[in-house]
C-alpha cells in the first residue's frame, strides 16, 4: 500500500535513514528538520502519518502535535531520546498515537507505523497513486515521485506523464497526447510534444529512474514501459 509519511527529525543522518527505509518499503516520504517546516508541510500535503521527534528547533514536537490536533486527527508517532514518563504522558494526553525511544531499528519503527495505521484505519492514498517501477504519481496532488522523492515537473509534463501512467505500454501519437491535454487537436503543434517529452525524460533520468522509460515508437509516437517487463 502507498502511504505518505511526514518525517520530522533534526538529525539529518537519522532522518535520511528513516526516509530511505520507508521509501524502500513503498511509502512516499516528506522530510522536515524543524517544527515550523513540519507544520507547513503537514498543511500542504496532509500525510497519512507523522513521525515526529520531540526535541526539534523552532517549535518542539509537542507544540507541533498540539497544533495538528487542533485541526486534524492525523496519526502521530513521537520519537524521543528522553525516557522520562512525564514526556510520554504529556505527548499521549495531547493525542500522540504511539511513542518510540532512541535508539531504535528501522524495522521496529516500521512495525509501529504499520500498527498505528491499522489501528487508526487511516485511509490509504493508493487509489490516488499510480506506480510503475520506482516511479509513483499522485493524481490528487499532481506530483510525481522517485523512490519517495519529489520530481519537479511543469503542469504539462505532469499531464503527459499521467497519460502514460494510466496506460502503461500503450502507444500514443503526438496528436493524441495534445488532444488529451488540451481537449482539442492542435494540428501543426504536435512537435511541441517532443520538447515536453525530452524535458520529462531528462528529469526522470536526473531522479535516477532507470527502470521505467518513455520510449519512442518510430513513425507512431511514444509509450511508457518498465524495463524487464
Amino acid at each position: 500500500m502507498s502511504y505518505q509519511l511526514l518525517v520530522v527529525e533534526d538529525e539529518e543522518q537519522l532522518r535520511k535513514m528513516i526516509c530511505e527505509h520507508f521509501a524502500s518499503e513503498g511509502y512516499i516520504t516528506i522530510e522536515a528538520s524543524d517544527g515550523e517546516e513540519a507544520l507547513l508541510l503537514w498543511e500542504k500535503y496532509r500525510p497519512d502519518l507523522v513521525i515526529l521527534d520531540i526535541m526539534i528547533p523552532a517549535k518542539s514536537g509537542i507544540e507541533v502535535l498540539k497544533e495538528i490536533r487542533m485541526i486534524d486527527s492525523t496519526p502521530v508517532i513521537m520519537l524521543t531520546a528522553r525516557v522520562e514518563e512525564i514526556d510520554k504522558l504529556l505527548g499521549l494526553e495531547m493525542g500522540a498515537d504511539d511513542y518510540i525511544t532512541k535508539p531504535f531499528s528501522p524495522r521496529e519503527l516500521s512495525a509501529r507505523v504499520k500498527a498505528v495505521i491499522r489501528r487508526t484505519n487511516s485511509s490509504p492514498i493508493e487509489k490516488h497513486i499510480l506506480a510503475l517501477g520506482s516511479l509513483k504519481v499522485d493524481i490528487h496532488r499532481m506530483e510525481a515521485y522517485s523512490n519517495g522523492h519529489l520530481i519537479s515537473l511543469t503542469g504539462t509534463e505532469f499531464r503527459i506523464l499521467l497519460i502514460f501512467m494510466e496506460n502503461p505500454g500503450q502507444v500514443f501519437s503526438r496528436l493524441q497526447i495534445l488532444e488529451r491535454i488540451y481537449g482539442d487537436i492542435y494540428e501543426g503543434y504536435e512537435r511541441t510534444i517532443d520538447t515536453h517529452i525530452n524535458n520529462l525524460r531528462r528529469k526522470m533520468e536526473a531522479a535516477s529512474i532507470d527502470d521505467t522509460l518513455i520510449k519512442t515508437v518510430y513513425g507512431v509516437g511514444y509509450k511508457l514501459v518498465q524495463e524487464g517487463k
